[in-house]
């Protein structure tokens, strides 16, 4: 399995999760705060990467390899991870107090769950399509 594929799918996935991000601001932030905002558009962010996991499996050739799955994961996680400190920091211009707070599960912060589905989400979704054959 080519990680090309992978970073690719990764690649499709930034606009999708910008746009969720927008949508968290212009619509949910009003109704339910920065930190329920936070909460739901969390949620809903694993739900979205386990969908496309689920949706880019057989395009990958991963769909009955666990292992490929967990590699495709951890390519999607190393990117997320860059992308959110570098862009966080060196465009939006956060601090690093702020970006490291999003990992803050105490507060309520649920960044580090968005993370680990970022992980998981393709061996969940080969789990699933295991179950539904």
């Amino acid at each position: 399995m080519p990680w090309s594929r992978s970073v690719a799918v990764w690649l499709g996935l930034v606009p999708i999760m910008v746009a969720h991000g927008i949508a968290r601001e212009l619509w949910m932030r009003p109704v339910l705060g920065e930190l329920g905002a936070h909460q739901l558009s969390s949620i809903l962010a694993c739900g979205i990467l386990i969908f496309a996991a689920f949706a880019v499996l057989p395009w990958l050739g991963v769909v009955d390899a666990p292992r490929q799955q967990l590699y495709v994961g951890a390519v999607w996680l190393c990117l997320t991870v860059v992308f959110e400190f570098g862009f966080g920091h060196y465009v939006a211009h956060q601090s690093w107090g702020r970006l490291l707070g999003d990992y803050n599960l105490l507060s309520g912060r649920l960044w580090s769950l968005v993370l680990v589905t970022t992980l998981l989400a393709p061996r969940i979704a080969g789990w699933l399509r295991q179950r539904w054959r």
